[in-house]
């Protein structure tokens, strides 16, 4: 009987120590399921088609964190300046005014693409570079101004940076 009794209490403190543990705070920290910069971008890798006078991008395609959604991005575009004449000064970024992005998948617009092209093509073109060129893209927020400076990019941008090397053939003659 003694050993019933206490088996007993033994019970009920075991029981009473549980306690309901729903109501509290669990220690373990969860870890966040989406991990870095809001939007990831890739280059598609389909083969973009040459382009025989300038610089073709290959397309990008983009994934969002599905809790940070934007509706627009601009696109921002940095080249490699090393080679060129340092007697003036180099302007090696060029940002694309906002293009609409929808959903926590997509690719930029083919035609978003064609202009962002035809922007670095003759940006680059007025330093006379020749052959290979090495460029960084990113998507920053539609907010940002098509002058910012380093820091207002990086404080606007929605990727990290995407490096590639791209092949360029001078429109212009006098290069």
């Amino acid at each position: 009987m003694r050993k019933g009794i206490i088996l007993a209490i033994g019970g009920l403190v075991l029981l009473a120590g549980c306690g309901n543990q729903g109501d509290k705070a669990s220690n373990v920290p969860t870890t966040p399921k989406w991990k870095g910069a809001p939007y990831h971008i890739a280059f598609d890798t389909q083969a973009a088609k040459p382009n025989p006078t300038g610089i073709t991008i290959p397309a990008i395609k983009y994934t969002a964190n599905p809790d940070a959604l934007e509706n627009r991005a601009s696109l921002v575009v940095r080249f490699d300046s090393s080679g060129v004449a340092k007697d003036r000064p180099v302007m090696d970024q060029m940002i694309l005014p906002p293009v609409d992005i929808h959903g926590a998948e997509g690719t930029l617009p083919a035609s978003y693409m064609d202009v962002a092209n035809k922007g670095l093509t003759t940006l680059v073109g007025a330093y006379c570079i020749k052959g290979k060129v090495k460029i960084s893209v990113a998507l920053a927020r539609s907010s940002l101004t098509s002058q910012a400076g380093d820091a207002e990019v990086d404080a606007k941008r929605l990727s990290d940076w995407l490096p590639i090397e791209v092949a360029f053939k001078n429109p212009h003659p006098k290069c």
